[in-house]
């Protein structure tokens, strides 16, 4: 498939001198990847560039990189500033960094696909904004990597390894492609010429578990039941283990992976009881069925396969609603 960045987008880098790279709140390796690469080229272009976040880093595979990122930002920052959004949907994805970028000079790029109001206005950016936007890459690295090529430069190692890790996040290390991947593997072949290390990536997604999610993930599985002929698994995470094992007990896609393994299912649901009042939950699905439609059902939001929403309810309270709600689609 054939990609162009928007010139709007180019000018926009061009014609700046220094620039806020903001992520979204609680960071994954395709953001933390992106917002990276990005800084790096930028200061190679002669550029001041500060990724900034709102955090917190409560993933393993991206603990490492927070102190390479500015958590408290000051006016010295803002002054003369442009920003770039990196993988939000809009401005206030970033959490508590949406109230010091407003006003400022605005891009965004991401491979969320961007909802419009009746104005034309998409997710809360300014509709005239420069945009580079693909709902159908695999991962915002991806189109970071088609940038810094538009742009006539090739990336150094650790820009390499950076866009890697992205891409390696967000594909679920190429295990959520299908027949139309191929360009990933494009990427990633390149990268891993430019001095990318798969093993060591993998690594750094797959290792560095506290024993103590292991014991969560049993708890978790073990609370998992099965509805429409095991086509739709639920389990939940209890108000009590949140207190217990805290976020960083948490270890999401290992969850998930293992119970997509299960026989005939289609569809995942993971509730988790945040506070006595507030639940968020994740949805994930196989091929054809769209849990970001659910998610929107529920002002949440997504991808196809890949999508979530909180909820001010108690785990009681949600299951059944989710469950008729999946009824419909099965």
């Amino acid at each position: 498939m054939t990609r162009t960045v928007p010139s709007a987008f180019l000018d926009f880098i061009r014609n700046g001198n220094k620039f806020l790279i903001a992520g979204h709140k609680e960071p994954d390796g395709d953001c933390v990847g992106s917002q990276l690469a990005l800084a790096s080229v930028l200061k190679r272009m002669g550029k001041e560039a500060f990724p900034c976040s709102a955090g917190p880093f409560k993933r393993t595979e991206v603990k490492s990189y927070e102190p390479l990122f500015c958590i408290n930002l000051g006016n010295e920052q803002r002054e003369g500033a442009r920003v770039i959004y990196v993988d939000c949907t809009s401005p206030d994805r970033t959490g508590d960094l949406e109230p010091f970028l407003s006003g400022l000079p605005m891009a965004t790029i991401d491979h969320h696909e961007l909802k419009h109001n009746e104005n034309g206005q998409a997710s809360g950016f300014p509709a005239d904004i420069p945009q580079y936007v693909e709902s159908h890459a695999p991962s915002t690295t991806f189109l970071i990597f088609e940038l810094i090529k538009a742009l006539g430069m090739t990336p150094l190692k650790n820009e390499a390894e950076l866009l890697f890790f992205g891409l390696c996040t967000d594909t679920g290390f190429f295990r959520h492609l299908d027949n139309e991947g191929a360009e990933s593997f494009d990427m990633a072949a390149a990268l891993v010429r430019l001095g990318a290390n798969p093993k060591s990536a993998f690594a750094e997604i797959n290792g560095g578990k506290s024993l103590d999610s292991r014991r969560l993930l049993g708890l978790v599985l073990g609370r998992a039941e099965s509805f429409f002929d095991s086509k739709l698994i639920i389990s939940t995470e209890e108000y009590e283990e949140t207190c217990r094992f805290g976020l960083e007990g948490r270890d999401s896609d290992s969850l998930y992976q293992l119970l997509q393994a299960v026989a005939g299912v289609e569809a995942i649901i993971i509730i988790r009881q945040e506070t006595p009042e507030k639940c968020t939950v994740g949805l994930r699905s196989r091929d054809h069925l769209d849990v970001a439609y659910i998610a929107e059902n529920f002002r949440g939001g997504g991808h196809k396969n890949a999508a979530g929403f909180s909820a001010v309810a108690a785990i009681e309270e949600l299951k059944p609603e989710l469950i008729k709600a999946f009824e419909k689609l099965f």
